[in-house]
């Protein structure tokens, strides 16, 4: 008799391996969906992982705010965005350092006047302010430190809520990162830590840093999530849910191919790092204007007509299934995109509609999952007792 594993002992992306059709039983309650029957709003708060932070279960992107690279929103059409996201109960803003070359957080600062109090302000430091300057990008605490006195300035503010590390420099030692965060923390300048774009054994090395040395620890972690980018199911969810940290999917629309603006004639071999070029080319660039991300948009248009609603709003409820997910990022240029991103909240997606979109975008199993989740592991390593898993 197979071992019944615990919910959360296997990653879901075992169950769509070849080997364990036949091990149904198989399951992980990391990445476990849950049916949205409920509708919800904005101002129906979320704690923000082994933090007591609440949180809208939607966070505003203002990577678009500010033209500087060329596809962003201007002035008048970011405040409208802004106005209608902080008036219908939105408090979980999220921005960068070196978005729109300071433009976001400027603007930013400018739409705070009089509600800094209401705003949970979430902003990131590693990518380089100055090209020409080595030390203006990094992990370390001389780019730490000048990047927290830019965006103070920038944001016009005294503090800031919630900083992210932004992408792992693969060169700064853990305890330096740790320890110049948790000064930033005892000096006020902070409120909470988070950290994106970076491997799971990375993360975990700095949370548990700093629970041993007493230091202020992670709460959110920032990573792409989407039906296009699911293989984060095989690490990064279940660590986030194991260590206590918020799970915030940037690109939740796999950078607009889930809303089908893009179609095959679209699909091209670029990869370059221009960010400026055009939107198109950003998509490009991330690798997933492919035919699988396609095939997969196919299947969210397909629910989307069943439901009478957009692809964006199927593709953002999607993820608001996962239980780990506490708010995930939408970003607009325009405040019909934002209108249609919010109304997410308010789709409700049936178990086949869900079992669709979840066969359509499986991730491949890697290893070690592909081995110990075989049957034949499975029985080698339990023999043929039955072993209750905790609750």
């Amino acid at each position: 008799m197979l071992f019944n594993p615990a919910p959360w002992s296997l990653p879901r992306a075992w169950l769509n391996s070849s080997a364990t059709q036949k091990a149904p039983q198989i399951n992980h309650i990391h990445t476990e969906r849950t049916i949205m029957t409920t509708p919800t709003s904005l101002n129906h708060y979320r704690l923000l992982g082994r933090s007591g932070l609440r949180v809208s279960p939607l966070s505003l992107g203002t990577m678009t705010f500010g033209s500087d690279w060329g596809w962003g929103a201007d002035d008048a059409e970011a405040r409208r965005i802004f106005d209608t996201y902080v008036d219908r109960g939105g408090n979980f803003i999220d921005t960068s350092v070196n978005y729109t070359n300071g433009a976001s957080e400027r603007i930013l600062g400018s739409f705070m006047k009089g509600k800094r109090d209401q705003i949970v302000l979430g902003t990131k430091f590693t990518m380089a302010r100055d090209m020409a300057n080595i030390n203006s990008g990094g992990n370390h605490r001389f780019n730490l430190v000048r990047s927290v006195e830019t965006s103070l300035r920038q944001l016009d503010t005294d503090r800031i809520d919630l900083m992210y590390v932004h992408a792992w420099d693969f060169t700064t030692r853990p305890d330096e990162v740790m320890r110049a965060l948790d000064d930033l923390v005892r000096m006020g300048k902070i409120l909470y830590l988070g950290i994106c774009n970076t491997p799971a054994w990375r993360v975990a090395e700095l949370q548990t840093l700093a629970d041993l040395r007493g230091w202020s620890p992670l709460v959110a972690l920032q990573i792409e999530y989407s039906l296009v980018e699911r293989t984060v199911e095989h690490e990064l969810l279940p660590m986030a849910k194991a260590l206590g940290l918020g799970v915030l999917p940037w690109s939740p629309l796999g950078g607009g191919i889930l809303t089908g603006k893009y179609s095959r004639a679209d699909l091209s071999d670029e990869n370059g790092a221009d960010i400026a070029t055009s939107r198109k080319g950003v998509i490009a660039s991330s690798g997933h204007l492919n035919q699988r991300s396609l095939d997969i948009a196919d299947v969210v248009g397909v629910i989307a007509e069943e439901l009478g609603v957009s692809r964006s709003q199927v593709a953002i409820a999607w993820t608001l299934t996962n239980p780990g997910v506490v708010s995930p990022i939408i970003g607009a240029r325009t405040l019909r995109q934002a209108e249609d991103n919010l109304g997410a909240l308010e789709v409700a997606l049936n178990e086949d509609q869900l079992a669709r979109l979840n066969e359509a975008s499986a991730p491949a199993p890697i290893f070690p999952e592909c081995f110990v989740g075989r049957p034949m592991a499975q029985q080698l390593i339990f023999g043929s007792a039955r072993l209750a898993g905790r609750n």
